[in-house]
């Protein structure tokens, strides 16, 4: 019966320590004392006089990282505990120039550790064949199932391993093992097969498949995919196409810059400006209704989303307790007022006052159609509206991020009532026509002289 093995390479210093004391053997001089393998002696003790030893202390350091990223340690020290093994090493060029990159970050991957293992057990056969023992042609299974090495000579004293030539025989000898330096690595059958079926599969396109054609319900034609457009271009139609609502329950998405990409977060930067409403301090009333009352909050955010700028003409709370009942008690009145304060535009204090400065009167789209917003200057500020329904920009600048721009103002605004003009209509009696006929100039020639002569009672023509 074997004896148990008390040491594995990837023990430290300590456990060599360790086991110096418990046995009073005395370990020899090993270049690396990290490690410590399973390495059997007459007395059947444990010694560091391993071929393991060896090759990870050898000029191979590339063999020997592959074999600790493998985590092949504790199989190699078993199987050396059972049987003396031939290992062949390629030489550190044929791992770090000669092999394909792809393959070798292939076998480098965290997800193909089972082809690593099997691509260095593949070196290792679980027995000894030194350069005196090796035959003209044999076949060697290898510590991977179901392979085999073939060793052979070409009848002038140089040996190959499979395709590979064998250029430093009995490189490192020990008692437990031996091993070959050899020119190239040494790729197995399956390895090499789950390489390529990789590969195979990340150079297959996958074709997504595509639905039935659209149709658009504003047009009623099929709808075409729109244009690439870089981010922060204008949306491909009006706001208010966009605020249309499709045929079905939800509204129709609005067709922004990017198709269904959204280049902007609207959401955020709907709840950033209503929190900064909060936080400034009188215009509770105003987040109230955008929040809790209305779903303008939502619909602001998806217009957002998809490229459009608003501008926010906010009334403060002392405003707001103005309003009465009978105009926030009909359905949709809330709404109605709020989209009647939302410009489509991104404007500042600054570009407004300099636009009436301008201009005289501006007259800015609403989201309520068709009513627009007249805006004028007055006592050094911007007047919007007209009359007793005019209020005045009181906070400029509440909050402006490039999407949204918020200004305070101190009064609601109501679209002017539209007058109806009702047609007058006059009540005209008819005249009556009286149709003189018309003589020629050779009949009245005719009756002038049949007068002279009294005859001209006898022709009705000259009556």
């Amino acid at each position: 019966m074997d004896s148990p093995i008390y040491g594995v390479i990837r023990r430290s210093i300590f456990c060599s320590c360790l086991l110096l004391l418990l046995s009073g053997f005395a370990f020899s001089d090993s270049p690396n004392p990290r490690l410590s393998v399973a390495s059997f002696s007459s007395s059947g003790q444990i010694n560091s006089n391993s071929v393991l030893v060896a090759l990870l202390d050898s000029h191979y350091t590339e063999l020997a990282e592959l074999v600790e990223k493998a985590m092949l340690l504790q199989t190699l020290e078993d199987t050396v505990g059972t049987h003396n093994v031939t290992i062949f090493a390629p030489r550190n060029e044929a791992l770090e120039r000669d092999l394909d990159p792809q393959f070798k970050r292939f076998l480098l991957q965290p997800g193909n550790l089972i082809s690593l293992q099997s691509l260095l057990m593949f070196h290792i056969i679980p027995s000894r064949i030194g350069s005196h023992t090796l035959p003209a042609q044999s076949r060697h299974q290898t510590l991977l199932n179901s392979e085999f090495l073939h060793l052979a000579t070409n009848g002038t004293a140089e040996w190959t391993v499979n395709r590979a030539n064998i250029i430093h025989p009995d490189v490192l000898t020990r008692p437990d093992g031996v091993i070959h330096g050899i020119d190239r690595l040494l790729i197995p059958r399956s390895v090499q097969d789950d390489f390529n079926r990789r590969r195979s599969l990340r150079s297959i396109t996958a074709v997504k498949p595509e639905g039935a054609p659209e149709v658009d319900p504003r047009t009623h034609r099929l709808k075409k995919p729109a244009p690439p457009a870089k981010p922060g271009s204008p949306p491909a139609l009006p706001i208010y196409d966009a605020m249309a609502p499709g045929p079905g329950l939800a509204p129709a998405p609005a067709p922004g810059p990017g198709g269904p990409h959204h280049h902007f977060n609207g959401e955020a930067q709907v709840k950033d400006f209503i929190q900064t409403l909060l936080h400034y301090g009188g215009y509770n009333e105003m987040a109230d209704i955008l929040v809790n009352l209305t779903s303008l909050a939502t619909e602001m955010g998806r217009l957002v989303s998809e490229g459009y700028v608003l501008t926010v003409l906010a009334p403060n709370d002392e405003a707001m307790a103005k309003l009465t009942t009978d105009q926030l008690s009909e359905p949709g009145a809330p709404e109605q007022i709020m989209y009647y304060h939302i410009i489509p535009e991104y404007q500042t204090e600054e570009s407004m006052y300099n636009a009436v400065r301008r201009f005289g009167k501006v007259r800015y789209d609403t989201l309520r159609l068709p009513h627009k917003m007249v805006a004028q200057e007055a006592d050094g500020s911007v007047k919007f509206g007209q009359g007793d329904g005019s209020a005045y920009l009181f906070d400029p600048d509440i909050y402006t991020d490039g999407r949204i721009s918020v200004q305070g103002i101190d009064g609601v605004l109501l679209p002017p009532e539209e007058e109806e003009v009702k047609p007058v209509t006059r009540t005209v009696q008819p005249a009556k026509v009286v149709v003189k006929q018309r003589r020629g100039k050779l009949l009245e020639a005719a009756c002038w002289m049949l007068g002279n002569f009294g005859q001209d009672s006898r022709f009705t023509a000259c009556h």
